[in-house]
């Protein structure tokens, strides 16, 4: 990958390895190093199947809190974007001058498009992953209420996809 590759992409460039990708690797969870944001914030991409050990793995090193979590279409044909941004609350001691880091979860949209709930470990992640489902459609395993959150349950497609097409007209259904 040439430099202007990189810098035409930076979600989806590999960077040398940041202090929270490498602990991420010694405790035996694989990874990706992304370029880092523009505030300097340590991007990581991390496989469906290694998000939730991914995880659990920086609550235990001092990440206790889910300040966000979201999806993004990455546009027609491409990837759709599965996003957490983590922070520490109170324990800075632990974790140094460290204090922020974002995983993300590519999915191929004509793929599977599940992913592990993080209810379990976060219980904030309820309605922020109902609404990814329900705008993007990626799936989160083991949440407990699986359902539309902004849309009526029988809508049909993902809004903010960016292939979308947007019906005619939404029937209205009578109230009970």
């Amino acid at each position: 990958m040439d430099k202007d590759t990189l810098s035409n992409s930076p979600d989806t460039s590999i960077e040398k390895e940041g202090p929270i990708s490498q602990y991420l690797s010694k405790n035996g969870v694989p990874n990706q190093s992304l370029v880092n944001d523009q505030i300097g914030i340590e991007n990581i991409s991390i496989k469906p199947n290694n998000l939730y050990e991914a995880v659990s793995t920086l609550k235990n090193y001092g990440f206790n809190y889910l300040q966000c979590q979201g999806g993004y279409d990455e546009g027609p044909g491409k990837n759709l974007v599965s996003f957490y941004h983590f922070i520490t609350v109170d324990d800075l001691e632990k974790i140094e001058k460290i204090k922020e880091v974002r995983l993300k979860v590519f999915l191929k949209r004509d793929s599977d498009l599940s992913i592990p709930s993080l209810y379990k470990i976060f219980r904030g992640s309820d309605w922020q992953e109902r609404e990814t489902y329900d705008m993007y459609g990626i799936n989160f395993v083991n949440h407990p209420n699986p359902k539309r959150l902004l849309m009526p349950e029988d809508w049909r497609g993902w809004p903010l996809r960016k292939d979308y097409i947007q019906p005619d007209f939404y029937e209205l259904q009578d109230a009970y």
